[in-house]
């Protein structure tokens, strides 16, 4: 008999994390993100600002284009955002429109989160919970920026 795995604020983190893994080995800022609906990954996404050479091209933003498609619309409602880091202001706008229900991110981003400026950036109805495997995903973008500074 098998056994379904917990689907956990921390499992779905983990699979965040494996997206920023792809990034750090593709030698960008290792941010990965996950799109949730009715415990279900309907979109995986990652850093690609040097890859596709579009300072747009964020890990969010990859994500909410991605589940979109999936679900033919482009309101996110009854989807969960799973980011291992605070979503920037350009991002925080994007998931208002999308009308995304909750936002759930790792390490906060002390220098242009979107938290600095205002939570009122996202959509009213926009749950949000901080903090999830933050040491994790911390250890990510430090190693990262270490790993450049050599």
């Amino acid at each position: 008999m098998q056994i379904a795995p917990l689907y956990t604020h921390e499992f779905f983190m983990k699979e965040a994390l494996k997206e920023a893994q792809k990034a750090y080995e593709k030698d960008e800022i290792p941010i990965g993100a996950v799109v949730v609906a009715n415990n279900k990954i309907i979109a995986r996404a990652h850093n690609l600002t040097q890859t596709l050479n579009d300072v747009t091209a964020h890990a969010e933003m990859q994500a909410i284009t991605s589940a979109a498609n999936y679900i033919g619309g482009k309101y996110l409602l009854e989807c969960t955002l799973y980011v291992t880091l605070e979503p920037c202001i350009m991002c925080a706008g994007a998931l208002a429109w999308s009308q995304i229900s909750k936002l759930v991110y790792g390490a906060t981003e002390t220098k242009k989160g979107f938290s600095l400026i205002d939570y009122g950036i996202l959509h009213p109805k926009t749950e949000v919970l901080k903090g999830i495997l933050n040491e994790d995903c911390e250890k990510i973008i430090k190693d990262f920026f270490a790993k450049k500074r050599k």
